[in-house]
């Protein structure tokens, strides 16, 4: 085994973390080391860091925590543009440290770590954590403004929407119970995400309905509610138009409901039909600057063959600008079990040091090594996020196994063939390598006993040539060195040295080999992998750009029927395919999991049947706008989109909760009919639905405009949020009121009808 940094040769030593060991630690305490560790060498020998992946861990977290606080800038401005009131917009604003702050006690206790996947859901959390705390202390102000004390306003403000709170928080909460008990593997990778966001959720209600409230009551006044400039007064005639224009579209609708409840009929279906037909993938491909790869060259091809390609391949990809160290490696381990293989690990520039993504620098890369003769490279770039534990040529694998030799050796060919041809695969290959040439030594035992040559000595006589016989070791007061045995094959390469070895006969004279043994040169395959004790070949491949996984996936399975492989033939997706299959099977249940968990938990906060159908009719609004901006971004329906989407599942009911519960109160208070009941709900919590929504929406948005280390992972999260709040909002300010109504009417039906039914609608 031999290994290069850039062009010169190395001894590379990889150093991993032990599980559970801080991984920017175990880099800290390295490079301290190292100072100490190079005075105890010798002069000529130069220790370099040839690849840190901390760096790019620390990158991305550096980017992660200026969206996060971008995100909570974005929310206090908004929580001043609707309030315009310097102590109002300190309170909600008091939450969001409190908040998390509070959730960071509890991921110290349940020894979670500061990482893409919990900084994430911090950052969407800013958004959610503001949300009671805004509804509480517009309620309040509401009643300040009517003229009642701070502290009696606040007692009455807090108390009402009291109900509305707990509903808004158990039901957000409940959405992530199936992240947690997800069984496989993205859900262990997720469940760290789960419970950051849902601890911040519990902790922001506690505050908005202690602190807040507290505050409230000594921090605001009639008189600094009504203390205006002309900025504030400019807004708020702003607002009082649009909440009149509301009100008179809100009046349209209630008296056109088939048409309103057609078009909610019509985004369910909408929903369904862009879950068909929008691409899907599984992680989104990141930007580390690391990129990992495999040479391949014919595979009769030697050691020394090999480090000349590389030499070639490393000089060709060192010259490229976006390259800034590159580490080789030539020889069997146990990453490479083959000699005609070489891997190789290419570090690029920081992201703001060169100009073009990782996928563009691969695609040059390829194109200045294509001219090399007799290698292919094969590359990909390291992801944060993974599951496969295997090194591979490509991203994706996919396994056709056998009962025979025979009948793998028959079909590899032909389903490689078949899958080349395929456009949704790209860079298609396999590790089935049955043309490698190997020497056979077939001896005549009749000559060789003729002249006392038995076959053990045949048998030491090739060893004592190839295979490196340990025949002494030398001791020196600094070293030893290894003396060993091994036959001159510069002299005579190929099977000529195979003629050059003698051995002893009975009457001590020496015998040539070639005397007593034919040699001739046979294909043999190089390595026969095995995969529950049966034969089997791994056939690699990336998805070019225009496809997604989910095509390839089914290309292949396409594929699959076409050829009509016999039933000795099996074929297994692996690594991310595999797991890719499965979160795709699962993926439809988490949903339904998600909304079955939001309707008992409503329904029992309710004491209602229908009231939590209302609230999540609001869900396929949500859902269209979550896949049309990931559609029109250009991006896949991948597991984060997938965590977007249930999020939002819990953020658009806000809306119908807010309204449905001032709509009963004044049912049941005012005695009001529920037209006019929904009608006055609608306008009196238009404002802090807006504030909520946007309060959200921002939350999001420093997540989907991110361009930094890692914001590949972050993006499909921030875009579908974005786009589901934004038609949602729309939307369910005038569908929900009209659905409300509906099953109002059929509560009353069933009660005429059945008039021992006694639920309580």
């Amino acid at each position: 085994l031999g290994a290069w940094a850039n062009q010169a040769p190395a001894i590379v030593m990889n150093v991993q973390r032990q599980p559970g060991a801080n991984i920017i630690a175990t880099a800290d305490s390295i490079r301290q080391m190292l100072p100490q560790l190079t005075e105890s060498l010798p002069k000529s020998v130069k220790v370099t860091v040839l690849s840190d992946r901390t760096t790019n861990i620390r990158a991305s977290v550096r980017d992660t925590q200026f969206e996060l606080m971008l995100a909570i800038a974005l929310v206090v401005m908004i929580i001043y543009l609707f309030l315009r009131n310097i102590p109002a917009t300190i309170i909600p604003g008091v939450a969001v440290p409190l908040s998390l702050i509070g959730t960071f006690a509890v991921m110290v206790f349940l020894d979670f770590s500061i990482n893409n996947l919990t900084l994430m859901a911090l950052t969407i959390a800013t958004g959610f954590v503001v949300d009671d705390a805004i509804v509480v202390i517009e309620n309040i102000s509401r009643y300040i403004e009517k003229g009642e004390k701070p502290l009696a306003a606040a007692l009455k403000g807090a108390g009402e929407i009291g109900f509305t709170i707990i509903s808004l928080t158990f039901s957000l909460i409940a959405v992530q119970i199936p992240l947690l008990f997800m069984g496989d593997i993205v859900g262990r990778l997720f469940r760290e995400f789960a419970v950051t966001l849902a601890v911040a959720i519990l902790i922001s209600a506690v505050v908005s309905l202690t602190l807040t409230p507290m505050m409230c009551a000594r921090m605001l006044s009639q008189q600094s509610l009504r203390k205006q400039n002309r900025f504030s007064r400019a807004c708020e005639r702003m607002f009082d138009r649009v909440i009149a224009s509301y009100g008179r579209g809100l009046a349209k609708v209630l008296n056109h409901p088939w048409l309103t409840l057609s078009v909610a009929f019509a985004t369910l279906l909408l929903s369904v039909m862009l879950w068909i037909v929008i691409p899907k993938g599984f992680f989104p491909v990141q930007d580390n600057g690391i990129i990992q790869g495999t040479l391949q060259a014919p595979q009769s091809s030697s050691y020394a063959s090999m480090a000349q390609r590389q030499r070639q391949v490393a000089e060709r990809i060192l010259q490229d600008p976006a390259v800034q160290s590159l580490t080789t490696f030539v020889g069997v381990d146990g990453a490479n079990p083959t000699l005609n293989s070489a891997r190789l690990q290419i570090n690029l520039k920081p992201l703001d040091a060169r100009d073009d993504r990782v996928q563009q620098v691969i695609s040059r890369l390829q194109t200045a090594v294509a001219t090399i003769p007799g290698v292919a490279l094969y590359l990909q770039p390291t992801q944060d996020l993974t599951i496969d534990t295997q090194v591979s040529r490509t991203q994706y694998q996919f396994t056709l196994q056998a009962t025979t030799l025979d009948a793998l050796s028959h079909w590899v060919p032909k389903l490689q063939n078949a899958l080349q041809s395929l456009p949704q695969l790209s860079e298609v290959s396999s590790d089935w390598q049955d043309r490698g040439l190997a020497a056979w030594v077939n001896v005549d035992r009749d000559s060789a006993s003729r002249l006392g040559i038995s076959m053990a000595d045949v048998d030491n006589a090739l060893y004592n040539a190839f295979g490196q016989r340990l025949i002494s070791t030398i001791y020196t007061q600094a070293n030893q060195y290894r003396v060993v045995l091994e036959h001159n094959t510069a002299s005579t390469p190929g099977l000529a040295a195979l003629e050059t070895i003698r051995l002893t006969s009975r009457d001590g004279g020496t015998v040539p080999l070639s005397a007593i043994a034919r040699i001739e040169q046979r294909f043999a395959p190089l390595s026969i992998n095995h995969l529950d004790q049966f034969p089997v070949t791994t056939f690699s491949f990336n998805v070019p750009e225009g496809y997604s996984l989910g095509d390839a996936v089914q290309a292949i399975l396409d594929t699959e029927k076409t050829l009509a492989l016999p039933a000795d033939i099996t074929t297994q997706f692996q690594g991310s395919t595999l797991a890719f299959q499965a979160a795709l099977g699962s993926t439809v249940w988490l949903i339904v999991a998600a909304v079955v968990a939001m309707y008992i938990v409503l329904g029992v906060l309710y004491e209602s049947f229908i009231h939590p159908i209302t609230i999540l009719s609001t869900l396929p609004t949500a859902g269209v706008g979550a896949l049309l901006a990931l559609i029109i971004a250009g991006s896949e329906l991948d597991i984060i989109a997938i965590i977007g989407i249930i999020l939002l599942i819990g953020i658009v009911k806000k809306n119908a909760i807010m309204m449905i519960d001032f709509a009963l109160a004044a049912e049941r208070e005012q005695g009001m009919s529920p037209r006019d009941a929904i009608f006055q709900a609608c306008l009196l919590r238009f404002r802090p639905i807006l504030m909520t929504t946007l309060a959200a929406l921002l939350g999001a948005l420093p997540l989907m405009l991110s361009t930094g280390v890692g914001a590949e992972l972050r993006r499909p999260l921030g875009i579908a949020m974005v786009g589901g709040l934004l038609v949602s909002q729309v939307l369910t300010l005038f569908t929900t009121p009209v659905i409300y109504l509906l099953f109002d009417r059929l509560s009353l039906y069933v009660k005429s009808r059945f008039p021992r039914h006694k639920e309580e609608a």
